[in-house]
């Protein structure tokens, strides 16, 4: 890490997310880190968004078709040592990005996952923050999502033939090279809303259809994180006991998705 005070650039790809995007760049802007550089790309947004990033934003663009494609411009334009990647339905507390490099400096780290926490109302909501709280610490699930410029640079950025399993392949490339990795002693609130449950269907369906791709790239790579998503609920499982209900609808939850992931693949098979 050269210098005192690298930049960090965050890089926020948007897409019709008014209800979240404020809190989510508010959130960079409080940052106690004070190199920061703070770029979003829109896509095409029609809700407002636009307008909240143009205000906010150091660097505003607008770009699509999908989130890879916004992020890799976005790292292309941002002028950061290091670079941080947020959705806009994220919020980060004021000291992240500080623990984040300090968690990198500390153990020679080139990479820094940051853990999250899910937040949301209703019963599937409550369902998927359970679940978010196993997957803690586990390489296999989690992404890294502050990463040297140049070690992003290396890796080939975010693929977009893996829409939806672009955080994985890029995590799998990074690790496949040897980057050295480290977690921050720190939580990132992913702000789900309501959560239903066609809405996340839908998504998980379309997601699937970059699953063959994904599979053909890195093989095995899907089998893992299966293996590490239960070896999670296992190493959890006092956890989940305390919580039944919800562990047993995060059951339900996570065999719908999965179900929706499988039917994308078939279709993605057939294109």
């Amino acid at each position: 890490m050269s210098g005192p005070r690298p930049l960090v650039s965050a890089v926020v790809p948007t897409r019709d997310a008014a209800r979240t995007v404020a809190r989510c760049l508010a959130s960079l802007r409080a940052q106690t880190w004070p190199a920061l550089e703070l770029v979003v790309v829109d896509n095409w947004s029609r809700d407002g968004t636009w307008e909240v990033a143009a205000r906010l934003a150091d660097v505003a663009l607008r770009a699509g078709p999908e989130r890879s494609v916004q992020r890799n411009l976005g790292i292309e334009r941002a002028a950061g040592e290091w670079v941080l990647w947020v959705d806009a339905d994220m919020v980060l507390p004021p000291d992240a990005v500080e623990r984040s490099l300090a968690a990198a400096r500390a153990a020679g780290a080139e990479a820094v996952f940051l853990p999250e926490a899910s937040t949301g109302s209703g019963f599937w909501a409550r369902c998927r923050a359970l679940e978010r709280r196993c997957y803690a610490g586990e390489p296999r699930i989690e992404a890294p999502r502050l990463v040297r410029a140049d070690v992003l640079d290396r890796a080939g950025g975010f693929d977009p033939a893996n829409t939806g399993t672009e955080d994985a392949a890029l995590r799998n490339r990074l690790l496949a090279g040897g980057v050295r990795v480290a977690w921050a002693d720190t939580v990132v609130v992913h702000d789900e809303g309501v959560v239903r449950l066609g809405a996340v269907l839908r998504k998980r369906f379309c997601y699937g259809r970059s699953l063959p791709a994904y599979r053909r790239a890195y093989p095995g790579a899907a089998v893992a994180q299966v293996r590490g998503t239960l070896a999670a609920y296992w190493g959890h499982r006092r956890l989940l006991a305390a919580d039944p209900v919800h562990a047993a609808g995060m059951v339900v939850l996570r065999a719908c998705e999965a179900a929706a992931w499988a039917a994308g693949a078939v279709a993605g098979r057939r294109r």
